[in-house]
């Protein structure tokens, strides 16, 4: 039951948004630390590859059913924002925190919608 699909996909989407949570909290803590490079998190895959894809014609664009979200924590050592080779942009880590926090809700929201369901069915719809 808990390893359907959607049920996997909202939990890939949490440990995604916690790991976020977790290097803008870093940039965060860093900000005035000399020579600190922030950091990122980069997505290579969206899809998991469990969804089935059937193509009508050979020039459509082929899908892929291997892999899977896969995350990359990246050091952006390009730039530097301050004097003391720091390049945290305050202004840009708070935009990615609130993001970041609108789709945790997000999911958190749809994953309770699932639980929810789940009650309404084991109660026998009351």
């Amino acid at each position: 039951m808990f390893s359907s699909p959607i049920f996997q996909m909202l939990e890939r989407g949490l440990d995604a948004t916690a790991l976020k949570q977790k290097t803008i909290t870093d940039n965060l803590a860093n900000i005035n630390t000399p020579n600190y490079k922030a950091k990122k998190v980069e997505f290579q895959t969206v899809l998991d590859g469990s969804l089935t894809a059937y193509r009508t014609s050979s020039r459509h664009v082929p899908f892929s059913t291997s892999g899977g979200q896969s995350m990359a924590l990246i050091r952006d050592s390009s730039t530097m924002m301050n004097n003391n080779g720091n390049n945290v942009d305050l202004d840009k880590e708070m935009a990615d925190l609130a993001k970041n926090q609108i789709l945790n809700q997000a999911l958190v929201q749809r994953l309770n919608g699932k639980f929810n369901s789940l009650q309404m069915v084991i109660k026998g719809g009351k």
